[in-house]
């Protein structure tokens, strides 16, 4: 009878941790983020110690110019979590209502040193460093925080595209001229892998970017 009892005990615990399972993936909350290494957005479950992740899909190193005229490469996100999209300043359609959900993403880790923001420029010659400047103060766009870049359209186009994999139509090769334009955001983690996208129209979307963030700081 007492085996039959610690039997029953036993499945009863596998079965509550099989439910705290579930919920830790499908509600709001997470316990851990998993990693991304191609443009499907495959979700790769990795422990964040494994020696897998030394070879696994990094953002590469780059070299841009930000709205103050600044160099900005990999080395300004050093030991930071940041969220990446590509925009264009002159755009009517999407990208104000892109900058307007980063400002709220800026205004929810305004004083949070740790969460940076990184906005490229896919009209990087009409967005000179005067226009970025201009487009910062128009925004509210908080200098050292939230950094937009213009440079190398094809660094740029590059990274979007072969590295954020921020482009809808999957696995089609573009060519440089091929505008690119997405409503996308990217979170990277402190080593620089994706930990996530999402689009940055979509609330829900905009919601769980947050929560995602904050999981992130506790890996």
């Amino acid at each position: 009878m007492l085996k039959n009892n610690n039997l029953l005990l036993l499945l009863f615990l596998i079965v509550i941790g099989c439910k705290e399972n579930i919920k830790t993936q499908e509600g709001g909350s997470v316990d851990a983020l998993p990693f991304f290494n191609e443009a499907s957005f495959t979700p790769k479950w990795i422990s964040s110690k494994s020696a897998a992740l030394k070879s696994f899909h990094k953002i590469p190193d780059f070299e841009l110019i930000n709205q103050n005229g600044e160099k900005v490469t990999q080395k300004t996100f050093e030991n930071k979590i940041y969220i990446a999209d590509f925009f264009f300043t002159t755009c009517p359609g999407i990208c104000p209502m892109m900058t307007d959900s980063m400002l709220k993403l800026q205004e929810e880790f305004k004083n949070d040193t740790a969460v940076l923001f990184l906005s490229h420029s896919v009209t990087p010659t009409i967005d000179s460093v005067p226009k970025l400047k201009e487009y910062a103060l128009e925004n509210g766009i908080i200098d050292k925080k939230w950094h937009l870049v213009t440079g190398n359209k094809k660094e740029i186009y590059d990274l979007g595209r072969k590295f954020y994999f921020v482009e809808e139509n999957l696995g089609e090769p573009k060519e440089i001229d091929a505008f690119l334009h997405t409503e996308n955001f990217v979170l990277i983690d402190t080593n620089k892998h994706i930990r996530g996208i999402y689009n940055s129209l979509n609330r829900a979307s905009l919601a769980q970017l947050i929560i995602d963030v904050k999981a992130l700081q506790k890996e």
